[in-house]
């Protein structure tokens, strides 16, 4: 799946088009390497996202197309 497709499913970023411009901006790093929107994402990825000065880690739990709001949550895990 896509990196700003999974950002938007997961709800870590609420829509598609921020989470293409948090990795244009390269705020987003896929095991600490620089990530664009299009990289495919897999189980045991670590993402690192910059938030301004605060810094979010996470780990890929799981990979789905759609889910619902209640358990986004569970696609990934922080670190």
């Amino acid at each position: 799946m896509r990196l700003d497709k999974f950002l938007k499913v997961s709800r870590i970023i609420k829509r598609r088009t921020v989470a293409n411009e948090a990795c244009d901006a390269g705020r987003v790093l896929i095991n600490d390497k620089p990530a664009k929107a299009s990289t495919n994402v897999k189980v045991g990825d670590i993402l690192t996202i910059q938030f301004g000065i605060k810094e979010t880690k996470v780990e890929i739990l799981d990979v789905q197309e759609t889910v619902k709001k209640d358990d986004a949550k569970e696609l990934f895990r922080y670190i």
